[in-house]
């Protein structure tokens, strides 16, 4: 049976391709799930015109995913994690933190387009990618440091100050 798609269909055919599948594939998902229709020439038509806007969309997308990588690329994020003396994690660092430590400097990538082998386990610098898509990647530097490593900043004087504002207002009052 011949059906022209209607949406790209992994390993079967793009947008507008007529492929020749059996009957009971047609008849039982492509048409029920809308995924393909019958081959007339309004279809074709109506078909060619969604097969245009959808080429216009994917462009745009691909634009904007590449503006993206292009903003990402080179980056350098630090992730604060809990180790041994050895520098083994007691956890790991997986693409979600990656993204929450992206998100913390004002990049927001979603934790799907982080490509890791495998979730970071030792302190050290590594070169992660993200991959948008299979043509748009970028690749960002993670540095895993020590919880202990991290100088927390000195409150006593804030604190001070903040006391002797408070007694200055109490004096003008």
């Amino acid at each position: 049976m011949k059906v022209l798609l209607r949406t790209n269909v992994p390993e079967l055919g793009q947008i507008g391709d007529v492929v020749e599948v059996k009957p009971g594939y047609a008849r039982n998902y492509l048409l029920p799930q809308n995924l393909g229709v019958e081959p007339t020439e309004a279809n074709l038509k109506t078909i060619e015109i969604e097969k245009r806007r959808h080429l216009e969309e994917q462009a745009s997308r691909r634009e904007q995913l590449e503006a993206k990588a292009v903003m990402l690329k080179g980056k350098e994020v630090t992730i604060i994690a809990r180790a041994n003396e050895d520098g083994h994690l007691y956890g790991s660092i997986g693409p979600a933190q990656i993204a929450a430590a992206l998100a913390s400097e004002g990049l927001f990538v979603e934790a799907e387009y982080i490509a890791l082998d495998e979730p970071i386990q030792q302190l050290d610098k590594y070169d992660v990618t993200v991959r948008f898509s299979p043509e748009v990647t970028a690749t960002i530097h993670v540095w895993a440091v020590p919880a202990h490593s991290v100088e927390e900043p000195d409150e006593a004087p804030a604190t001070e100050s903040a006391a002797a504002d408070d007694n200055e207002q109490q004096a003008d009052s």
